[in-house]
């Protein structure tokens, strides 16, 4: 089974790092795990002009369109995102918000998937849950089953405290806890394979 890791960190610092780990663990438990990042790519943001419901595909001909077909062909999806401003970068949005012409292409594009969300704060409190919470409602919104990492220390998915510093997050213990569990939940979703580590 297929999965993509998207970034929505413009520097290659905590959140990338977080991502890569999180695939490691997917491809443990055997699956096939692709990055997609937003740095250094031109993604430009939902112009809303309605182009993609008549003609089934966005007129903003970027970097989306490599992504589109990581999408297409995963079977879970990973959203990690830094938090700007107590919520989701405006690169993660713009990539949520481009999906626009997927659906419109196909109503059921995301039916089915697994997603999962993956937030890394510079503060302990920065927004992290508003931020995977959105993350979520893009799942729900489109047909994609979210999944957490459960109870007492996942609710809704990982969530780190990098103190604005790579080390922090490499040492935030709590954080890598939460993705963990949420990886084990994502996976259970799709069938994968407990790794060695796990057992």
């Amino acid at each position: 089974m297929k999965i993509v890791g998207i970034c929505g960190s413009p520097r290659e610092k905590a959140t990338d790092h977080v991502l890569r780990e999180a695939l490691k663990m997917l491809e443990e438990r055997g699956f096939s795990a692709s990055f997609f990042g937003v740095r250094g790519k031109r993604i430009s943001p939902c112009l809303h002009c309605d182009y993609c419901l008549s003609n089934k595909e966005c007129r903003i001909k970027d970097d989306m369109y490599d992504l589109y077909p990581l999408l297409r062909d995963a079977d879970g999806i990973v959203f990690a995102t830094p938090i700007y401003n107590g919520g989701v970068s405006a690169q993660t949005k713009a990539v949520m918000d481009r999906c626009r012409a997927l659906v419109a292409a196909d109503f059921d594009f995301f039916r089915g998937k697994v997603g999962m969300a993956i937030a890394v704060g510079g503060d302990r409190m920065g927004g992290q849950e508003p931020a995977i919470q959105q993350i979520i409602n893009f799942y729900v919104l489109n047909g994609a089953v979210p999944v957490g990492g459960g109870s007492f220390g996942a609710n809704l998915g990982a969530t780190f405290w990098s103190r604005d510093t790579l080390e922090g997050v490499v040492d935030d213990e709590e954080g890598w806890r939460s993705l963990r569990k949420t990886v084990r939940r994502f996976s259970d979703h799709l069938g994968g394979a407990v790794s060695e580590k796990e057992r």
